[in-house]
């Protein structure tokens, strides 16, 4: 199961993909979203025209609906780099969970582990001119700081040429349930950095702007293991 979600091809981020993405994430969720939340977004003209080219949305990660909210945010057609855990679940709803992540075009990563896949995987998503989607923190963050950043999406906008684009999620650390009581979600958008700094200026640079952006604690930083250089 492992090998097999987290292999994808250029030919299957397509039409159909973007399709799939533009039902379940923005009409499905969107109006159930919209039931409890008041979503602000701020610094989209941050995002360079035309948006046909293709970037690394990073953000910092504080719920379940953060893809979602990255999706809705940016606009474009993105790859989600996820955590492996999320296509292992038993039984029959945890394979109807892992079939329809992988169909909304993203792809399983372990984390303590990287494999060759990951690394293959990514350069499709180059191939197929599609964003990517990464929550450099790896799991999500509830205590309001800027910390335990790891440094593979540096490695991987290198590799890919892929300038980023810093993202903010706020508001949503807490799932609100309360209908006449709605909670406030701010995203927002940073400006563009440059794959072309050297790794630990991109984590800089990017764990400053995001903290600046929420308002969140910025902690120094205690790297996590690199992802294994692969030729």
């Amino acid at each position: 199961m492992e090998k097999h979600y987290t292999k994808k091809y250029a030919k299957d981020f397509n039409i159909l993909t973007r399709l799939y993405q533009l039902y379940a994430l923005y009409l499905y969720p969107g109006a159930f979203l919209h039931l409890f939340y008041k979503v602000k977004i701020e610094g989209f003209e941050n995002i360079p025209k035309p948006q046909k080219i293709p970037y690394i949305y990073a953000a910092n990660h504080v719920s379940y609906i953060d893809p979602f909210l990255v999706a809705l945010g940016c606009r474009v057609k993105l790859a989600f780099m996820a955590k492996i855990e999320l296509f292992q679940y038993p039984g029959y709803w945890g394979k109807y969970l892992a079939r329809n992540i992988f169909r909304l075009g993203a792809f399983g990563v372990n984390r303590e582990k990287p494999d060759i896949s990951t690394f293959k995987t990514v350069k499709e998503v180059s191939k197929a001119k599609w964003s990517l989607c990464i929550f450099p923190q790896g799991g999500i963050r509830k205590n309001h700081k800027i910390e335990h950043i790891n440094k593979g999406f540096a490695i991987m906008a290198q590799r890919m040429k892929y300038d980023i684009i810093p993202m903010s999620i706020t508001g949503c650390e807490h799932y609100n349930w309360n209908i006449f009581k709605k909670a406030h979600i701010n995203i927002k958008i940073g400006n563009p950095i440059s794959h072309e700094l050297s790794e630990d200026e991109i984590i800089d640079k990017w764990s400053e702007e995001v903290a600046k952006m929420t308002g969140y604690e910025l902690v120094k930083r205690n790297l996590e293991p690199a992802l294994q250089e692969i030729n």
